[in-house]
């Protein structure tokens, strides 16, 4: 498991979050406090306290490409 921390303040960023993820086969989510979604789900993601740093969590080892990938939101 990989875990990053994350920003989504602005909604046009949770949907590019979310059609990136979207393409992953391995599992991902996002926790914020005691709360976790998928990460692949928009409307789960807009449940969550989005002006608080998030933490993503992928499951597995072969993530390189999507880490690349979520740099952008880094917080």
């Amino acid at each position: 498991m990989k875990s990053i921390t994350i920003s989504l303040e602005v909604a046009q960023r949770v949907k590019e979050f979310v059609a990136i993820t979207q393409n992953c086969a391995f599992e991902i989510l996002l926790k914020s406090g005691k709360y976790v979604v998928d990460a692949k789900s928009i409307l789960g993601i807009f449940s969550l306290d989005l002006s608080k740093p998030l933490t993503v969590e992928i499951y597995s080892d072969d993530c390189a490409e999507l880490l690349g990938e979520l740099k952008k939101f880094a917080a």
